[in-house]
């Protein structure tokens, strides 16, 4: 692919993200045409229906976190990499919630969305065992207990109003839990 096609392609996987991730099913192609500064003929050559454009930016959200999961691992301690991840994910994840609302059929999520969402869970449970090896984190913590904890903030902090301050205190208090009692 040209590189120019390339550019395209990410302008309009971002503003699918914005677009999708603040008006659900109400945003339209028109809209993330206008967004990424492309016409709509573009962003149909690059995804022949919505539903595949929704598709391609639910697997670049999971894929994003994946790379910036690797990115913070490699760069903090194992305590201060699961501290900010976890804050990210529940920071990113009313927009995951939205978009993976808006694909599959019956409730079954399509198999490049299962495989991307499954390379960052095994990110995270290597993450994780790196915290529960530095101490951090209790050894009987799952990473699907995680992704429950996360969850149920992202979908907190997307539908509740909250005070400054009070999705930080959650997410502190959620990680004073996980950790081993002294």
């Amino acid at each position: 692919m040209r590189r120019s096609a390339l550019a395209n392609r990410e302008r309009i996987l971002a503003a699918a993200e914005a677009v999708f991730g603040a008006d659900g099913a109400r945003g339209s192609t028109e809209d993330v045409a206008e967004l990424a500064g492309v016409g709509i003929a573009t962003v149909f050559r690059h995804f022949p229906t919505k539903e595949q454009l929704i598709e391609a930016t639910l697997v670049r959200h999971f894929h994003q976190l994946d790379e910036h999961a690797i990115e913070v691992a490699g760069a903090l301690d194992p305590d201060q990499a699961l501290r900010q991840l976890m804050a990210t994910m529940i920071d990113t994840g009313a927009t995951k919630l939205t978009l993976v609302s808006l694909v599959g059929e019956r409730g079954e999520i399509p198999p490049v969305v299962q495989e991307a969402a499954e390379t960052l869970r095994a990110t995270m449970d290597r993450i994780l065992a790196r915290a529960k090896a530095a101490g951090a984190v209790q050894q009987d913590v799952s990473v699907d207990e995680l992704f429950v904890l996360v969850r149920g903030l992202a979908q907190a902090a997307a539908t509740l109003p909250l005070a400054p301050g009070t999705l930080s205190g959650a997410i502190e208090i959620v990680y004073r839990g996980l950790a081993p009692s002294r």
